[in-house]
């Protein structure tokens, strides 16, 4: 085998074939032809690529690799690592692109001669588009060598989906594999600051992270990124330059402490820094200009951001950066908070929900400033806006909220007050406040402490209309509580059984799991999640941002279940859930009507002793194998009888589910209305 061949892991071979890693394991076990591993571990090994594909098509277990999958295997078993070969790919995506005829032409050699003529035309092409300073390095002949194959296989790929989108799923691939080593904004809250931003032609991040930002923009004239890993600066600068027809200017470097674009004088600056960094510069930057409004403290770090942010706006543009929520009330950053509302650079502080980005357990701010000019008046007032307190964040979490719900609350307050300079109130959502009220010793500008509380409960109409539902929903539950059941007891039956691998391997049902995917055309597809099978409400997710796979779309009738936790929850998907994907830790079992009833087959996968035998509780979390859960083997009028009774018994679960949320409902809106006023004890 070559030096430079590439490796997959177990896993990687369990996605080639579309199994469980499981049955690689049992591959390993039964058949002695099977590929010995060329390097990794002892307890995680890895196998050439070349060696598993052959081995898989002699099999019958793969017709042919998906061009995809070999290419992403290619580039994650690279011996100089992922991120060396996205970068190779990158590049000669952007040659793919922008000269397709000159791509063909150095192609038509062998691996070692394109190795050896390719870094001439790259270095052409990258001067071109990104001029100076450049984040992307020319790879040398000696380096290309091990890319040569995968590079071939990234033409092809281009040649299929567009050079942006097979960069866009093979980045994708790296992020999703790396999920510690970045961090990510999402798509949800990089639109909205670009959207706060508003229309610019040339737009600076300096801190990009993978581009999420810059890439919200919209139609901008000139990008400027910088970002302080080397590696993830050229990424970015490859991912903005195949996104966008936009001048890309990106360059390697801690903003903070070595910046590439002093002299810049942006229309727009958008921003998610690290949060809470220590050692950000403090010693060495203390007599530096971008101070204007105080020197920060060293635990200070996004207000260090947020003065360089506005040292790199042209006068009158805005900037908008992603902002801890401790930023607006710690003590030792009020005296720049003072001088940022004197002079008028603040003018609004946004609270997302919790979930909108990482750290994803608390609510965000994001904080919208404005350079002032020579001439400027600085504004009487600072708009406060708390979307985490609106409807759509009631079930606030990842991949939960519903993001053009909580953009339009943003924009319905701040664009009347970016237009008039001021904005109607809004009760508990928004609020102009005079910047004389903020001038406290505290200087505190959280908006949950600003705002004044909405009216209890939506108002007092509103509390007796969730006081008939739950009237309404117990009259309900009464109707369907089960009948007692037989006294004595009956016997514990003892049925012929079977599996659901066992069904599946018969053609008796489909298995299917859960995971990423990307929207076909045409109208976006809503996710079910694990918490919405859990919570038993309909689909609430959505599709991630990242390497587009199809989805697996769930039909009625289809039964899903969640494999971790050891809960016992299982759903019969309905009409409220068809047409949505199949979120991750789920697994979907769709059976054949003319052999299993659904609610049958639901119903006797709940059982706690049937769920119990087959989770495994080898790690830290409980994991079902939903192959080794087991029911009877009963005629299908037998299975409809049951079925029937595990339909009723879900009906009534799902009454006092919401009887719950009702009542929890109610009682809040009675405490808040007592509370405030709005609610007499009478």
């Amino acid at each position: 085998m070559p030096d430079n061949a590439a490796e997959v892991t177990a896993a990687g071979i369990a996605r080639l074939a579309g199994v469980g890693r499981a049955a690689v394991s049992n591959w390993r076990r039964r058949h002695a032809d099977f590929p010995k591993p060329v390097g990794g571990t002892e307890t995680s090994p890895s196998f050439a690529l070349a060696d598993v594909e052959q081995w898989l098509r002699d099999q019958g277990k793969l017709a042919e690799v998906p061009l995809r999958e070999r290419v992403w295997q290619q580039l994650a078993g690279h011996p100089s690592g992922a991120v060396t070969a996205l970068v190779h790919a990158g590049c000669a995506l952007l040659l793919v692109r922008d000269r397709p005829a000159g791509w063909l032409e150095l192609s038509a050699v062998s691996d070692t001669r394109l190795a050896e003529v390719l870094p001439g035309a790259l270095e052409e092409v990258l001067s071109l588009r990104f001029g100076a300073p450049r984040a992307v390095r020319t790879p040398l002949a000696e380096e290309l060598v091990p890319s040569a194959l995968m590079l071939r296989g990234v033409a092809e790929l281009a040649a299929e989906t567009g050079a942006r989108q097979a960069f866009e799923f093979l980045l994708g691939r790296h992020l999703d594999a790396n999920p510690r080593q970045y961090t990510l904004t999402p798509p949800g809250p990089a639109a909205l600051m670009a959207a706060l931003a508003g229309p610019a032609r040339r737009v600076l991040d300096p801190a990009c992270g993978t581009g999420a930002l810059l890439r919200a923009v919209e139609r901008p004239a000139a990008l400027y990124a910088q970002e302080a890993d080397p590696d993830l600066a050229a990424l970015t600068a490859l991912r903005l330059a195949l996104n966008t027809d936009a001048d890309v200017r990106a360059a390697a470097g801690d903003a903070l402490r070595a910046d590439a674009f002093g002299d810049l004088g942006a229309d727009a600056v958008l921003c998610h820094p690290p949060f809470n960094e220590r050692n950000w510069g403090h010693d060495e930057l203390a007599y530096d200009p971008r101070w204007e409004y105080g020197f920060p403290a060293r635990t200070e770090s996004e207000l260090a951001w947020v003065q360089h942010a506005l040292a790199r706006l042209r006068p009158g543009g805005t900037a908008v950066l992603l902002m801890p929520p401790a930023a607006a009330s710690r003590r030792s950053g009020r005296r720049i908070r003072a001088g940022l509302l004197r002079r008028g650079a603040l003018r609004a502080v946004i609270a997302l929900p919790a979930g909108a980005a990482p750290p994803y357990g608390i609510p965000l701010h994001l904080w919208v400033l404005r350079r002032p000019g020579a001439t400027d008046r600085p504004s009487p007032d600072l708009l406060l806006v708390d979307a985490a307190a609106t409807d759509q964040a009631t079930a606030a979490g990842r991949d939960r909220l519903d993001w053009p719900a909580v953009q339009d609350t943003v924009l319905e307050a701040w664009l009347p007050f970016e237009r008039n300079g001021s904005a109607t109130e809004n009760p508990g959502v928004s609020r102009p406040v005079p910047v004389i009220e903020l001038l406290d010793d505290d200087v505190d500008l959280a908006p949950a402490r600003h705002l004044p509380p909405p009216a209890a409960g939506g108002g007092t109409a509103e509390l007796g209309a969730v006081r008939d539902r739950l009237t309404e929903t117990l009259r309900r539950t009464g109707e369907l509580t089960p009948p007692p059941v037989e006294q004595p007891p009956a016997a514990p039956a003892h049925w012929p059984s079977t599996t659901v691998g066992e069904l599946a391997r018969a053609g008796a049902l489909v298995l299917r799991a859960g995971g990423p995917g990307a929207a076909p055309a045409g109208a976006p597809v809503a996710v079910l999640t694990e918490q919405d099978v859990l919570a038993g409400r309909p689909p609430s997710g959505s599709l991630p941002d990242g390497p587009e796979e199809e989805p697996v779309l769930v039909e009625a009738g289809d039964v899903v279940v969640p494999v971790l936790g050891g809960g016992t929850v299982v759903r019969v998907a309905d009409d409220a859930a068809a047409g949505a994907a199949l979120g991750r830790n789920l697994q979907l079992l769709r059976p054949d009507p003319a052999a299993l009833d659904p609610w049958f087959l639901a119903g006797f996968l709940r059982g706690s002793a049937n769920q119990r035998q087959a989770s495994s509780y080898a790690s830290t979390a409980t994991r079902l194998d939903v192959r080794r859960l087991q029911l009877p083997r009963l005629p299908l009028a037998d299975q409809q009888r049951y079925g029937a009774r595990f339909r009723a018994l879900a009906e009534f679960e799902d009454a006092l589910r919401l009887a719950n949320r009702l009542g929890e409902q109610l009682v809040q809106g009675l405490y808040d209305g007592l509370t405030d006023g709005t609610v007499r004890p009478e």
